[in-house]
């Protein structure tokens, strides 16, 4: 990955290189000085004037969202490193680039099959049982559309999500459960008179009928769900829809997939670097 050097004041390329500024943790930092403002500046690869290290930081987000919690994180970084984190801090991290690298990859354009599986569960927030919806798209394993929220299934959201799933591209088909709001969110997004396009397929799987779950699907959820438990569940309703966009991060651009091994993002078109931090890769891609 090409590392582009740009001035923090007035945002130009044009430099020289000025010495280095020396940090406690982070070691050496080189200096520049614009040639078109005459100013110093370091470069901002995602953590500029971060008191810890890139690697320490992205090691505490992964660990994070891999099923640790912040005061394990902070526990073991206390039994291995000089320089400790406080749990608030760990978790500070992780709400704060997730919201970045989340931006910048809702400017990517994933390469999808259209087979889409779409569900929602239960998440505890506040002792109060929220709704999280999630589509995935099957032959990428890539979850293309979520959406967070604190009210009881219903249509309005139904409609929501089904136009965050229209977003990407055309799906082949979605497949639902028996979800009373599904058809008519269906209807309402996807349904026109007059089309020269294929009609997309709508399949429902009614457990009460046929004895079979939306099974794709539900393989996802209990990673997610897993994942909700080991928080105890979310404790508050503005943080919870950064931490599950964290946890669909790690599913689509950190983790391989246990069956296609994997990421979903490169089966999807997406190539993240070579190097084996993807947090850090994706946070200098958020930040260029």
């Amino acid at each position: 990955m090409e590392i582009k050097i740009k001035c923090i004041h007035c945002r130009q390329s044009h430099y020289i290189k000025k010495g280095f500024r020396k940090t406690e943790n982070r070691g050496k930092i080189q200096l520049y000085r614009c040639l078109a403002c005459s100013r110093k500046f370091s470069n901002d690869e995602g953590f500029y004037r971060m008191r810890n290290s890139e690697a320490k930081i992205t090691q505490a987000i992964d660990l994070y969202y891999s099923h640790l919690s912040s005061r394990k994180i902070r526990n073991h970084f206390r039994r291995h490193l000089d320089h400790n984190a406080s749990h608030e801090t760990i978790l500070a991290w992780a709400r704060r680039y997730v919201l970045k690298v989340q931006k910048y990859v809702d400017t990517l354009k994933p390469q999808l099959s259209g087979k889409i599986y779409a569900d929602e569960t239960e998440i505890d927030c506040e002792d109060r049982n929220d709704i999280f919806w999630c589509a995935i798209d099957w032959d990428t394993r890539f979850i293309n559309a979520t959406l967070y929220s604190p009210k009881a299934q219903n249509v309005d959201d139904a409609i929501t999500f089904m136009r965050r799933i229209k977003l990407y591209k055309r799906p082949k088909y979605i497949q639902t459960d028996a979800g009373m709001f599904y058809p008519r969110a269906f209807h309402k997004v996807f349904w026109t008179q007059h089309t020269q396009e294929e009609p997309i397929e709508h399949i429902i799987i009614n457990k009460q009928k046929t004895g079979r779950y939306n099974v794709r699907i539900e393989t996802v959820f209990s990673k997610i769900k897993d994942r909700v438990d080991d928080f105890r569940g979310l404790k508050a309703l503005w943080s919870a829809p950064i931490l599950m966009a964290g946890i669909v991060l790690q599913h689509n651009f950190i983790e391989e997939h246990t069956t296609t091994r994997v990421r979903p993002c490169e089966l999807a078109g997406i190539k993240v670097g070579e190097e084996p931090n993807k947090w850090l890769e994706l946070i200098k891609l958020a930040s260029a």
